[in-house]
């Protein structure tokens, strides 16, 4: 089979390699159809992301279509399309035995610490795969990055009527918005970039934009009835902007990182008490946000088809990386069209 591995930062190619092994009782053999391009992905290709060794091939958004099953899969049928989990757990720690199978103590990520799907074909648990027949393939490529916006949503526990105040309008930074809109929050997304805003409030119907600057503080205040927001949610991945997110919560509101850096994050600590912030690690997300993402999408709740801004043939993909343009908003490469 073909598949595209990353050898070392800023080197991906093409390669012919041997097709899975037979699937054991509990697995199943995915034809990919679809692979989302990921901020994990790209800075991986870049040479930037933590808990990452080469070669690797790359792609945990991922589509496709059940070739064969083992003989003790009971959920799916060959034919039947599904969207990945990429997140394998081990089902015996301290988390998973919580039910936070996301931040499991023995974590397999698809892509990063074990090959992902950037090849024709994979093989995975039946416990990693959604039936999903009644959504488009394109569309079962996106259900992880909004399950990860969904995550950090309901790790913030958000109510009705707060304030949410959103960093970064990526992919990632999108879903986060469109899903405390739909919990009833308002909704601010900041970003440095005019385009990226523009289309936040037209996708996920956030309340008010803006662009951070020096008087950030003031201007969220301002906005927002002399108060700043009760939640902010960080989805950069810039140490930076990480850093003075502390900034801009409320007394006594929370604080979550669904962005990544590696890098040591610090804060005033006189600061962070007289505030009693509450500040939350959003990590992945677990099936039961796969499954409210889902539902969402059945329901005609998300605009999943502007989500999609380009899609790569599989085999330009080398060349895609290597053009360093990358995605305005979120990019499908298609394989086995």
């Amino acid at each position: 089979m073909k598949a595209i591995v990353c050898h070392r930062p800023g080197n991906m190619e093409i390669e012919e390699l041997d097709n899975p092994a037979a699937v054991k009782d509990n697995q199943v053999l995915l034809e990919v159809k679809r692979i989302g391009v990921c901020g994990t992905d790209i800075h991986a290709f870049s040479g930037n992301q933590p808990f990452f060794q080469y070669p690797r091939v790359l792609g945990h958004e991922l589509s496709g279509v059940v070739k064969e099953t083992g003989i003790n899969v009971s959920s799916i049928v060959p034919g039947d399309r599904v969207s990945v989990i990429p997140y394998m757990h081990c089902g015996k720690c301290i988390a998973c035995n919580k039910g936070k199978t996301n931040c499991c103590t023995n974590m397999k990520v698809a892509g990063v610490h074990i090959d992902g799907g950037m090849a024709e074909l994979i093989v995975l648990p039946e416990s990693q795969v959604i039936k999903v027949n009644q959504l488009s393939l394109e569309e079962g490529a996106i259900i992880e990055p909004l399950s990860i916006g969904a995550h950090a949503v309901r790790r913030a526990a958000i109510s009705k009527k707060e304030t949410v105040l959103i960093i970064g309008a990526g992919p990632i930074g999108l879903g986060v918005a469109k899903f405390a809109k739909l919990q009833g929050a308002k909704t601010i997304v900041m970003d440095i970039n005019e385009a990226r805003l523009s289309y936040s409030q037209q996708w996920s119907g956030c309340d008010i934009v803006i662009k951070p600057s020096d008087r950030t503080v003031e201007e969220l205040t301002a906005m927002n009835n002399g108060d700043l927001p009760t939640v902010v949610i960080d989805a950069t991945g810039n140490r930076r902007s990480m850093v003075s997110s502390f900034d801009f919560v409320a007394h006594g509101g929370k604080l979550v990182y669904v962005g990544l850096v590696k890098d040591h994050i610090t804060f005033s600590d006189p600061d962070f008490h007289s505030k009693e912030l509450t500040l939350l690690g959003s990590r992945n997300a677990t099936r039961e946000d796969f499954e409210y993402v889902i539902s969402c999408v059945n329901k005609g709740e998300l605009d999943t088809s502007s989500y999609i801004t380009e899609k790569v043939a599989f085999m330009n993909t080398p060349e895609y990386f290597n053009s360093n343009t990358f995605y305005t908003n979120k990019t499908l490469i298609c394989v086995n069209e």
